[in-house]
């Protein structure tokens, strides 16, 4: 077994027992989430998050095994690193090659949690437009972020044999993301709806299963005179993982715009994903608040794109991962204090969100 199977398996151990606090293994019975409790696990996880970062700029070279000089530069090769070794100074060497590391995980770290706002404002409609309880949230986020882990390995490691079979889709990616960032800019002002009769996901599953028209507590199947029937609660699930399909489309691409390490990327991604259970709580009775938000995140997009279609061209003149991460915070941070001096002014809000009201799905 090489190094970096060992380190991924130890870093999945270690996620899943987070999850285990952070979704509720170790609860009895399901509850509503205040916003202290929200915010302090919001903390603990952005805490760990860090503390991994201190792991990595200590101990980041033990990932690929680094021993030698040789296998330094052929890691820094392989990845597209942009580190330059000290001749004859191993012990060195593996120092800058660290503190890369760990600032290129730290700066993915930071796209992947501010992309995970917006689909925050999407889950925020999705359980309006059906109804759920707020003792329900917990039950959805927990299946629907294990189901996100899953879906992001796979992503990331493919996407990561493609990169490096094909290098021109890095320039696929860049493309792809300046449009996503254009068209986010221009929709920024759409009245997002969420048909619950018509969604593609719930006709989907209307195909296959027997769908049943209640709420069942928290329960994602029934069986009625017999028949095995899956419940709208079930759908939410289904659409929530379908969402954060479409939302990885962009993040992950993203991510490579700052590290061709496919490791890097997945622990940067998944501190994200775990985090962002408690983030939702924290953040979606306020999150309208941020009116500039989605403007700060269409500019974030087109800069990474940006980023990715020119990438040679910025690191013949010098342009860092420092200097990524400078701007991408700066967008971020901008966007929010724009939101805090300039409130939107008071208006009926478009979305009636009443927790404690189960509507029944229709078909």
């Amino acid at each position: 077994m090489n190094n970096e199977t060992i380190f991924l398996l130890g870093f999945l151990v270690f996620i899943f027992f987070i999850l285990a606090l952070d979704l509720g293994l170790l609860k009895k019975r399901s509850d509503t989430i205040s916003m202290k409790q929200a915010g302090l696990m919001s903390f603990f996880v952005v805490a760990l998050s860090m503390c991994f970062y201190f792991i990595l700029i200590t101990y980041g070279h033990l990932l690929h095994g680094i021993d030698s000089m040789s296998k330094l530069q052929s890691v820094i090769a392989a990845h597209h690193h942009p580190v330059k070794v000290i001749p004859n100074d191993l012990e060195h060497s593996i120092q800058l090659y660290n503190q890369n590391l760990g600032l290129e995980y730290l700066t993915g770290y930071v796209v992947e949690y501010a992309l995970s706002v917006d689909n925050i404002f999407v889950m925020v409609l999705i359980f309006g437009a059906f109804g759920v309880a707020q003792k329900n949230y917990h039950r959805v986020l927990f299946w629907g972020i294990l189901g996100a882990i899953v879906m992001r390995f796979i992503f990331i490691f493919v996407g990561a044999a493609l990169i490096e079979k094909f290098s021109w889709i890095m320039y696929v990616f860049g493309a792809f993301l300046v449009f996503t960032g254009i068209k986010m800019f221009f929709d920024k002002d759409g009245d997002d709806k969420i048909d619950t009769q018509n969604h593609p996901v719930v006709k989907f599953a209307k195909r296959f299963f027997k769908v049943h028209d209640h709420f069942v507590g928290n329960k994602f199947f029934v069986t009625i005179d017999g028949i095995k029937k899956v419940t709208p609660l079930f759908l939410v699930l289904l659409i929530i993982e379908a969402t954060d399909l479409i939302f990885a489309v962009d993040s992950i691409p993203a991510i490579f715009s700052v590290t061709k390490d496919p490791y890097i990327v997945f622990f940067s991604n998944i501190f994200a994903i775990i985090g962002l259970r408690s983030m939702f709580f924290l953040l979606a009775g306020i999150i309208d608040r941020f009116r500039f938000l989605k403007v700060g995140l269409s500019v974030l997009l087109t800069f990474i794109g940006l980023k990715m279609l020119t990438h040679s061209y910025l690191e013949a003149w010098g342009f860092t991962t420092s200097h990524s991460l400078i701007i991408i915070v700066g967008i971020l941070g901008l966007s929010i204090l724009f939101s805090l001096i300039f409130p939107e002014r008071k208006k009926e809000r478009k979305l009636k969100f009443d927790p404690e009201h189960e509507d029944n799905l229709h078909r």
